[in-house]
């Protein structure tokens, strides 16, 4: 099953171009069926623009976390600490398998989806 997620464009180009090799999030999906990710890059791209596999889902405290992702997190610690204010425990997804592209792909017509929040489920079985 995929995920779709809702990534900034700068953080989702960095993920396509390898300097971002986890994708944090505050909460994280359930079903434990999800081993796949269309890259939805929001406002002002607001299209499909890749997809990644999950190697690994890590839930941490927040030292830690950063500790084990700090080379590939793709942002600074002030702006990973500002992300997770208030929190004491955060969430990685680790990338794996990575594509993007050539053609991004609209939410709409192509997956018949809306824009998430934070995070929605697609399949196509």
């Amino acid at each position: 099953m995929k995920v779709v997620l809702s990534i900034k464009p700068q953080f989702a180009n960095k993920i396509f171009d390898g300097t971002k090799k986890f994708e944090f999030r505050k909460a994280i999906f359930k079903n434990q069926n999800v081993t796949s990710v269309l890259v939805y890059a929001s406002s002002p791209v607001q299209k499909v623009i890749g997809e990644f596999e999950i190697e690994k889902i890590f839930n941490l405290d927040l030292k830690e976390l950063w500790d084990k992702t700090k080379e590939y997190s793709g942002i600074t610690e002030d702006y990973f600490y500002e992300y997770f204010e208030n929190r004491e425990h955060g969430f990685a997804i680790e990338i794996k398998n990575k594509r993007r592209f050539e053609n991004p792909k609209c939410l709409k017509e192509d997956y018949n989806l809306t824009p998430p929040q934070s995070f929605a489920y697609w399949s196509n079985e």
